[in-house]
């Protein structure tokens, strides 16, 4: 499976920065999004960075990832960690951006 990866800015080389998230670092390309200063997050895929992200985006995202390692893990405590992972979804009716609630009236 390929999915984007939330990565922090921590040194710039160029075109290129190095991008982190605990331990691990990854090299990426930055002319999708221009140069970022150190401490951005961005939304790393296939070796470049695709988005600028904030970071309660970033953290959502990670949290998000860490629920998928769980489950496939077979961690049989994730099930009930759900609301751990997607905090900012408990206790409220997610809504659809503007242009799909347009589409279904």
């Amino acid at each position: 499976m390929c999915i984007g990866v939330p990565l922090q800015v921590v040194a710039i080389e160029g075109s290129f920065a190095w991008c982190a998230d605990g331990p691990d670092r990854e090299r990426l390309d930055m002319r999708l999004i221009g140069e970022q200063a150190v401490g951005t997050w961005v939304l790393g895929f296939a070796g470049a960075a695709r988005q600028v992200m904030s970071a309660l985006d970033a953290a959502q995202a990670r949290a998000a990832r860490q629920a998928l390692a769980a489950v496939l893990s077979g961690d049989a405590n994730a099930g009930a960690a759900l609301d751990r992972f997607f905090a900012d979804l408990v206790g409220r009716q997610p809504t659809l951006p503007a242009h799909l609630r347009k589409a279904i009236g």
